[in-house]
This record gives structure tokens, C-alpha cells and sequence, in this order.
């Protein structure tokens, strides 16, 4: 290897060289592929094939031609790259539904709403539409800068002379590297008297142009809510808003409605919105929706959503609006390419650039004129001249050798300039009649005046302005449109009423202890054993009743945890299986157990929970206050703080409204009893600890309860004693004082309660042993005792175990355990 291919190698990291080559990739996406010019809001792909169908002669005054022609013309002459992305552009700027004001025209499938790709581009026939000639005039007159294209042997644009803003018109969309452009398209006839009275009011302010562009203007129509966004957006380029679908309800026989979509958001896929709202009615997702059609035609777009009797049609609409692409999110993103970098542009920087484009283009063109006018008006002068000498310069022609002997003679005989002379050589015999002699005087005269206007226009910006004015002014009268979208200041906030997405019905509910959850119609709760609930043996029933799917439910647990459930959001399983564990959604703890479940048909409802823990805490909290937040599907909410990691929740009662006789009942394990007055008892907030229920010394509650004044309560012991006592035994007394004992106490194995519960005549008490054995007792079997009483033994703790669980069972509720 010689020297010379050793001085040639360089040795460059990875990333350096990764980072040039990236960075001039970028920058080419950039600035030439991806991102719109501010001045005539084109990519680069989109100007080339207006210029290559416009050079081809394929205008709107001539018939269509076939696509694949002007692609293969695009691509050999201009853009080097794929058929399919030329084409793809090709067909956007011919797709009614996706530009405000289409610049090419095309015969065959150009696609459609639905996402339909277009027929293959050796079907379809297209030229450039009349708006678009707009876009092209006087291309030819030197007024935009033209540049060698990429094999140099052709010249091309780099902008469009654009006689309307194109940028604000038709908007854009691209995604480049480190960029993506958002624009939405706009009215023609606002945009342009924006124009036009920025031009005359230089220093407006946004709220004066926003006189007049009053917001986005979609080809698809709609309606677009929030002008704060919309306003900071035309400020800053960024901006969010949201575009709501046109509907209205409408009466229909059999005492039914139906929703009639009449206009859907910008680029939203119509046959994907219309599976995503049958998708809602096959899943009851939304409960009313018979029928979903789409009887869109060539008169125009129409989907009609068919709704069952007695619909709510506004809250099913909501429903729609909020779970489907009917409204959608659009977010502003203007950026666009101005001297030649990508910018976050607002609405008045969009028209000041526009206005510059056009102040150098109609400058460049009127020199262009005003160089020919001149060029024409020496020419007519020399013909004047000639014609006013004719018999001398015929003579002098015929004495010359030849045309260029002829030239130089008129020259130096009768001082014409080398232009004048061929003009007169060249002169044909017809035009020596006297009627050719006035025609070009008359010219002169014409062109005399056009020089003059043309040097005024040119001397004075404000003629200038004049002449931009009048032909925005003839393109809006010309093209101009009425507004398709409306807008709207405020955000409606959509609410939705339960009742739109569930079936209103009547099922049976189950909550376990051990945290089982579960519904079943009522057909399937008939049909099974009541005992055959699914759940382990061990497991408990907390609550069993029947709810309507409107309903709500909330599960109190030991850990001071409420876990909240609507009814209709609960698996609908079999009465047989098991149902759904809180732990797969709701992390709980090991030891963690539902103590109490309520339900309630409005989370509105006045009144407020009792709490009481094992170490002597109380406390009530409004229902309001253990309102659910937004993650109460995978977190529990706190309805009491423990204070230390052993103590436990164990009561949760409800009181629907104050009642002044009610008391609250406590006992102990080692068998005190206080009884006061519940208004006693503070009312906090949920994620407090409470006040001193009782003062407990060493001692810990077994039982916290609700009672009034000739109220029983049942007593079980650990020695398998049974004692029924009424609560006005024990004395009325305050809040957390030590109570009085309500059991003899023994010097030798003394009892030591173990269950106590408020109880009514009629109630049974099943009592399960450590052995496995079930005593079953009936409350009116026993007589009343006094407090100093232990009670009657109803097992034998020796041979039949010790009390383990002892549960409630009411004749005319269903069952409530301990």
C-alpha cells in the first residue's frame, strides 16, 4: 500500500461520524422534504408537481391526463424519488376532504373517508384545478427564484408565486427529524381580508386579525370548541382545542329517536368511527343503541345511530363524544420553513411572511412588465419612424446586399437601433397599410400609459399594496366559500349519567370476608343452592342482598381500608363460582379481611359511618367524605388512621340521619360495658384517627355498637357461656371512661367475653368451635340477665372445642357475621 492511499484514510469515531452524516440527512428532511414554506405553504414533493403538470401544459382548461404521466414527468425531472410517495401527495392535494380549497383535480378513486387507498395511478386522470393556476400565475415573469434541479438540466421553483396564503388555506401535516408540523386549514375569504387588513394596519394585534380569521376552517366542517387554545395557538404555534362531530337528534316513529352525524372531525377515519360505535353497541358498552349505519352517499356524509325506546339520546351522545373519535383532541403545531429554518410560527407572522412573498413577487413582475413594455414601446417608436420615411427606407433595403447589409444601413442612415432595424427588415408588407400605421400608435399610447403605472408601482409601496389588494380581492370573490366549521369559546364538560352505560337491573351481590366479590342475575341465583356460593369453608359471608346495577358498593376492611365498587362494574358471574378477588385489582395486606359491606343507590346520600378499633378509637365520618377518587380501581381509600400496626378496625356502621336517642354501646374482653350518648361521638374527616372510645388500661374492645335504650345484646365467652342482658342494665355514663364490669368476675379461670352483639328475639345464634362444631341457639330460648350474671354454658369447651366464630342470623334480613 502506497504513501498516498495511507494520507487518505482518517480515523473518526462512531459517533462523530454518525453525527455529521445524520445531521446533514436532517437537515435535508427538513428543509426539503418534510416541513411546508411559510410563503407558499408547500413541500417540496407538492410544489414540484404543480410545476411539472403546469409546465406540461395539464391546467384546469385542458382535458385530464393520466396520473402516471405527470408522475413519471415529477419524478424524471424534478423529484428523485419513488412513484408512490409522489403519488400519494398527488392524491392528497386532490382529496376534497383533506385540503380546504383542492389544487389538483382527478378523474377515478382518489380514495375516501373511509381510509380506501386510491385506484392504482394508471386508473386515475388528473390536472391541476382553476384555484391552483393561483398558485402558478406569472411563474413565467422571472418573480420567484428558479434553481438547477438535480441533474442540472432542468430549472425549478423554489417557491410558488401563490397569489392566496396556501399556508393557512389548506394547512399542513409532516413529521421531519426532531420536528412535525401541525396546521390546520382555514377560510379563504377570512384569511384574505386578514391580509388585507394587516397590509393596512401593519402594527394589529392577534385579536384584531382574529376579527376575522375566527378560527380553523376544516373541509370536513364540525365544530371546534375552546378559543383560549385556539387563540394561544394562532400566538405561540402551539395550542390545543377540541373538534366535535356535527349531530342532531332526531324523532322518529314508534315513539323513538335516532343521532344523526352529519359532519365528522378533521381526518377522522369514517369507517373505523362507525365500527368503534357498533363495537359500543354489540359490548352494551353504552346501554340504548339498537342500530349503527353509515348512509353517507354522493349528496354527503350521514351515519345514523338507530336508539332503543326510551333512550336517553343526549347522555348516549355524551357517551359517544367522550369514548369515540366523534370528538377529538387537535393539537396546533405550526411550524413551518422561513429563510430556510424550521419555526414555531404564529398567525400574524404566517401573513406578514405571506405579504413579504408577495411584495417581492408582484415587484419582480411588474419590472418584468415594465423591461417589455419598454423593450415593445423602442420597437413601436422605430416602427412609427419607419413608416413615416417608408419610401426612403424601402429604397435603402432594396440597395443592400443582404438582411444583415439591410440592418446595418437603416442603422447608420437613419439612426435606428439594431432592435428597430430587424423589427422593420422583418416587417411584412400587409403591415405598410395606413389602417397598421394608427394600430401602432394606439399601442404606443397604451404602452406609454403602462410604463408609467408600471415605474408608479414600482416608486411607491403604497401602489403596490394597492395592486396586491385588488387581487386578493378578486380571488376571494372569485373562490371564496362560506365558513364549514364552527367555533365555540368554552369546552363543554360532557357528563354522563350512569343509566347511558349499564343495563338498569336487579342482580344478587356477595361480599366475603376474605375479600370475594361478586354478582349474579337472579336467574342464576334461583337456579342454584344458596349455600353453594362458591366460597372456601372457611371463608364468611359479609354481605348478601339484592342491588340494582346502579347501585354502589363499599367494603370496609380491618387495615382502616374502604374499597369502592359500582354494582355494574363487578364481574357478572355464575352464583356457583367463586367470583373476583379485591387483590387483583386492590393490593392488600396478608392479614387484611372485609369486616363490613354497604350499598347505596347515590354516594349524595346524608348520613355517616360509625368507625370503632380494638385499642379504643371512635370516630364518625360524613358518607360525602369517602366519595371515590379517580384510581379506585387499583387503590384503596383510607377511612380511619391507625395508629399502631396492631390495632384493627371493629365496627363500621352507618346512621342515615342524627338521632339523638341513639347510644353507642362497648365491651371489653375482660367484661366491661360502657354505654353514652353517639352525638357524643365527633364527626372528622377520613383520613383521621378519632377520639377515646373507652378507657381500656390493659384491657381491648371485643364489640363497638349502635343501640337504644330497650336494646338486648347477647353475650358468648371463650368458656362457651351464653348471657342476653339489656343495655339499660349498664348505667348511662360519657366517652372514655373505664364502664362498669358486666360479667362476675372469677378468681379462678375467669370468663372473658369473646362475641357481643345487639340481638332481637327472633334471631338465632350459630356458634363454630375450634373442633369443628356448630351450636345452634335460638335468643328467645334465654331469659335476661342482670350485669352481674355470667350467663349459661351452651357448649363444653373440653370436649366440643372453644368458640371460634359465632354468627347472627336474622329471619326476616340475611346473614351478618362476627
Amino acid at each position: 500500500m502506497t504513501e498516498a492511499t495511507h494520507s487518505n484514510i482518517q480515523e473518526l469515531s462512531l459517533e462523530a461520524v454518525m453525527g455529521e452524516r445524520f445531521g446533514r440527512y436532517s437537515k435535508y428532511i427538513i428543509q426539503e422534504r418534510a416541513l411546508p414554506d411559510i410563503r407558499d405553504g408547500l413541500k417540496p414533493v407538492q410544489r414540484r408537481i404543480l410545476f411539472a403538470m403546469n409546465e406540461d401544459g395539464n391546467t384546469f382548461d385542458k382535458p385530464f391526463r393520466k396520473s402516471a404521466k405527470s408522475v413519471g414527468n415529477v419524478m424524471g425531472n424534478y423529484h428523485p424519488h419513488g412513484d408512490s410517495s409522489i403519488y400519494e401527495a398527488m392524491v392528497r392535494l386532490s382529496q376534497y376532504w383533506k385540503l380546504r380549497e383542492p389544487l389538483i383535480e382527478m378523474h377515478g378513486n382518489n380514495g375516501s373517508m373511509d381510509g380506501d387507498p386510491p385506484a392504482a395511478m394508471r386508473y386515475t386522470e388528473a390536472r391541476l384545478s382553476e384555484i391552483a393556476a393561483e398558485m402558478l400565475k406569472d411563474i413565467d415573469k422571472k418573480t420567484v427564484e428558479m434553481v438547477p434541479n438535480f441533474d442540472d438540466t432542468e430549472f425549478e421553483p423554489t417557491v410558488l408565486p401563490a397569489r392566496f396564503p396556501n399556508l393557512l388555506v389548506n394547512g399542513a401535516t409532516g413529521i421531519s427529524a426532531g420536528y412535525a408540523t401541525e396546521i390546520p386549514t382555514h377560510n379563504l375569504s377570512e384569511t384574505i381580508q386578514a391580509t388585507i387588513y394587516l397590509m393596512d394596519h401593519p402594527e394589529a394585534e392577534l385579536d384584531d386579525l382574529m376579527k376575522f380569521i375566527k378560527g380553523p376552517d376544516f373541509p370536513t366542517g364540525g365544530i371546534m370548541l375552546g378559543l383560549d387554545g385556539i387563540k394561544k395557538a394562532y400566538e405561540t404555534g402551539r395550542g390545543k382545542a377540541m373538534l366535535r362531530a356535527r349531530t342532531q337528534i332526531e324523532d322518529v316513529r314508534g315513539a323513538k329517536q335516532q343521532i344523526v352525524i352529519e359532519e365528522i372531525p378533521y381526518e377522522v377515519n369514517k369507517a373505523l368511527l362507525v365500527k368503534k360505535i357498533d363495537e359500543i353497541r354489540l359490548q352494551k358498552k353504552a346501554e340504548g343503541i339498537a342500530e349503527v349505519r353509515d348512509e353517507s352517499d354522493r349528496e354527503g356524509l350521514r351515519i345514523v345511530i338507530e336508539l332503543k325506546k326510551d333512550a336517553n339520546a343526549q347522555g348516549i351522545l355524551n357517551y359517544l363524544f367522550k369514548n369515540t373519535d366523534l370528538q377529538i383532541s387537535y393539537n396546533f403545531n405550526m411550524v413551518a420553513i422561513d429563510h430556510k429554518c424550521p419555526k414555531h410560527v404564529g398567525l400574524k407572522k404566517i401573513l406578514e411572511s405571506y405579504l413579504e412573498h408577495q411584495r417581492i413577487v408582484v415587484t419582480k413582475r411588474t419590472e418584468f412588465d415594465l423591461n417589455k413594455a419598454k423593450e415593445r414601446k423602442h420597437i413601436v417608436d422605430g416602427l412609427i419612424k419607419a413608416l413615416s420615411i417608408l419610401d426612403d427606407v424601402i429604397k435603402t433595403i432594396r440597395a443592400s446586399k443582404n438582411k444583415k447589409d439591410a440592418k446595418a444601413n437603416l442603422v447608420s442612415s437613419f439612426d435606428f437601433t439594431e432592435k428597430q432595424a430587424e423589427a422593420i427588415v422583418s416587417l411584412q408588407l400587409y403591415r405598410l397599410t395606413n389602417t397598421d400605421v394608427t394600430a401602432l400608435q394606439n399601442e404606443a399610447e397604451d404602452l406609454e400609459r403602462k410604463i408609467v403605472e408600471y415605474t408608479k408601482i414600482l416608486n411607491n409601496g403604497k401602489e403596490l399594496d394597492k395592486v396586491i389588494k385588488k387581487e386578493l380581492r378578486n380571488i376571494d370573490k372569485k373562490y371564496g366559500t362560506p365558513r364549514l366549521t364552527e367555533i365555540r369559546a368554552e369546552i363543554e364538560e360532557l357528563k354522563i349519567d350512569t343509566e347511558v352505560m349499564v343495563a338498569q337491573e336487579d342482580v344478587m351481590l356477595l361480599v366475603s370476608r376474605d375479600g370475594y366479590v361478586k354478582r349474579s342475575s337472579l336467574r342464576s341465583f334461583k337456579a342454584s343452592d344458596e349455600s353453594d356460593n362458591g366460597l372456601k369453608e372457611e371463608d364468611v359471608v359479609i354481605l348478601m342482598k339484592v342491588a340494582n346495577t346502579l347501585d354502589h358498593l363499599l367494603m370496609f376492611t380491618n387495615k382502616g381500608n374502604v374499597i369502592y365498587r359500582p354494582i355494574h362494574d363487578i364481574v357478572d358471574s355464575r352464583w356457583k363460582d367463586t367470583g373476583e378477588h379485591l387483590s387483583q385489582t386492590v393490593g392488600l395486606s396478608d392479614d387484611e379481611r372485609v369486616i363490613e359491606a354497604f350499598t347505596f343507590d347515590s354516594l349524595e346520600k346524608e348520613g355517616a359511618f360509625v368507625f370503632a378499633t380494638k385499642e379504643g378509637m371512635i370516630k364518625q365520618t360524613l358518607l360525602k367524605d369517602l366519595k371515590p377518587g379517580r384510581t379506585y380501581r387499583s387503590r384503596a381509600q383510607t377511612f380511619i388512621k391507625l395508629k399502631t400496626d396492631t390495632d384493627e378496625v371493629i365496627m363500621a356502621e352507618f346512621v342515615e340521619k342524627e338521632n339523638e336517642d341513639l347510644q353507642v354501646f362497648c365491651t371489653t374482653h375482660a367484661g366491661y360495658g360502657l354505654r353514652y350518648l353517639l352525638n357524643e361521638v365527633p364527626t372528622t374527616g377520613a383520613r383521621t384517627s378519632g377520639v377515646k372510645c373507652m378507657d381500656l388500661r390493659d384491657d381491648f374492645l371485643i364489640s363497638v355498637s349502635l343501640v337504644s335504650e330497650h336494646d338486648e345484646v347477647a353475650i358468648v365467652t371463650q368458656r362457651g357461656a351464653f348471657k342476653k342482658m339489656k343495655v339499660d342494665k349498664i348505667p348511662k355514663n360519657s366517652r372514655a371512661r373505664r364502664g362498669v364490669q358486666i360479667l362476675r368476675e372469677l378468681k379462678r379461670n375467669p370468663h372473658r367475653i369473646f362475641f357481643a352483639k345487639p340481638v332481637i328475639e327472633t334471631d338465632k345464634l350459630i356458634i363454630e368451635t375450634t373442633a369443628g362444631e356448630k351450636i345452634e341457639l335460638s335468643v328467645s330460648d334465654h331469659p335476661s340477665c342482670d350485669r352481674y350474671s355470667n350467663g349459661s354454658f351452651v357448649l363444653d369447651t373440653d370436649s366440643q372445642g372453644n368458640p371460634c366464630l359465632v354468627t347472627v342470623v336474622r329471619q326476616e334480613t340475611d346473614s351478618e357475621d362476627e
